[in-house]
């Protein structure tokens, strides 16, 4: 078996691919290439894909309508607000008042009808589960009442 060239005959025991200094020839130049940059520039691109992620995701992009102010001669009437309390066993309060769900239903009803602009403000028991309250916000969305506000109360701060 031939020794490859370039190698100093002790060569097997003491380097890898040491080239021969006495023959006075040069090395040939590496034709692979040098896969590192590559490897750097992508695992940087990776990073910053890693971190732009959330924030390209909670980006909210709302196209809001354009409207041009103009000065009524009267000023309009206020819009009325009904006030709708779902309580921890599921039961509805209008305005203090209990009512079973086919009568919410009608006033409901009455009020898109009169008022389309008319603000329900639901108060809901926080152990009230969700579709309960889905089901509340799409009676009123089927009146034809499209604001509804939600109330809650405000989060206790520690004292010290």
């Amino acid at each position: 078996m031939a020794k490859p060239p370039g190698l100093l005959p002790d060569a097997g025991a003491m380097a890898f691919g040491r080239f021969d200094r006495r023959t006075g020839s040069s090395p040939e130049p590496l034709s692979g290439i040098n896969v590192t940059p590559l490897v750097d520039v992508m695992l940087v691109l990776v990073v910053i894909l890693i971190l732009a992620a959330p924030v390209l995701a909670a980006a909210l992009r709302v196209q809001l309508p354009q409207a041009q102010g103009t000065t009524p001669v009267a000023p309009p009437t206020p819009p009325q607000a009904i006030a709708l309390e779902v309580d921890a066993q599921g039961r509805l309060w209008v305005d203090g008042e209990e009512l079973p769900e086919t009568a919410l239903r009608e006033r409901l009803a009455a009020l898109g009808a009169a008022q389309p602009q008319a603000e329900l403000q639901l108060r809901a028991d926080a152990a009230v589960p969700y579709g309960r309250v889905v089901a509340v916000m799409g009676w009123a969305h089927a009146a034809g009442l499209t604001r509804i506000g939600f109330v809650a109360e405000p989060a206790q701060t520690a004292q010290r």
